[in-house]
């Protein structure tokens, strides 16, 4: 599946150890760019290198991380995740005032399709949208509005102090000791044209909807001490996530730049 960047990833991958977590992770997020720029259409692939300067999606992937330390940014921070409290759905929720992730695709890809950017917004905003929809399928970035999307449930890995977000964003991958290609691979390897159709139909509420629906197993965590058992149950989820978001932004891009 994947046949561009080895050699970049090689020079870009860093292991993220036990600092604050990021969503997927860096390499959750430059797998899931990997798999989109593999899946882009000529006129889409061209579009890319000319809106990002001939970077690729997976080198742009962390671009919302990475900006959080600007305070002129910060409006973004809500932006990352959704809240869909047990019980109801998005719609009886509501969209926050200061919006949350399915509005800020919404309003990227509205303004991506409608053109007329300044070069500097048309980048912007592809790196926010390259980045969401890689966030968008991390479970618990679909939160249930009681405990901060797990960050406030404690729990142990292989017996150091974690919650339970970073084991999903990024614990559960390093410790495999993967890099953003290898996961790539290892996650779209076996992909079908039938799955890809399948996956491609369907809309970012929807990929909400599958990230809650994953909670019931993500929070299966027994007494808290989390390891290898928890790992060899869920990293398939980890895979089919990171696959469905790179094979649904690369969608999103053809239909952008068509």
């Amino acid at each position: 599946m994947i046949k561009l960047f080895l050699l970049i990833s090689v020079f870009i991958f860093g292991a993220s150890g036990h600092k604050a977590p990021l969503p997927w992770g860096q390499a959750g997020h430059r797998a899931v760019g990997y798999i989109a720029q593999d899946l882009l259409s000529e006129k889409a692939a061209s579009e890319v290198r000319r809106v990002l300067k001939g970077n690729s999606l997976a080198e742009e992937s962390n671009w919302m991380d990475n900006i959080k330390s600007d305070s002129d940014y910060r409006f973004m921070n809500p932006w990352h995740y959704c809240t869909i409290p047990e019980g109801k759905t998005y719609e009886e929720a509501g969209t926050p005032e200061e919006g949350d992730i399915l509005w800020a695709i919404e309003k990227v890809v509205t303004e991506l399709k409608a053109g007329g950017l300044s070069p500097e917004k048309e980048a912007e905003n592809l790196k926010i949208l390259i980045h969401l929809v890689g966030d968008l399928h991390q479970p618990l970035h679909a939160g249930n509005g009681t405990d901060r999307g797990g960050n406030d449930v404690k729990v142990t890995w292989f017996r150091e102090n974690s919650n339970l977000h970073r084991v999903w964003d990024s614990e559960m991958i390093d410790s495999r000791q993967l890099n953003g290609y290898e996961l790539a691979e290892f996650s779209s390897n076996q992909l079908s044209d039938e799955t890809i159709a399948e996956w491609q139909k369907s809309s970012w509420l929807e990929w909400a909807n599958e990230s809650q629906d994953l909670h019931p197993q993500v929070y299966d965590i027994g007494d808290g001490n989390l390891g290898y058992r928890y790992m060899y149950d869920h990293f398939d989820s980890v895979k089919l996530r990171i696959a469905q978001a790179g094979v649904r932004l690369a969608a999103l891009l053809n239909e952008i730049y068509q």
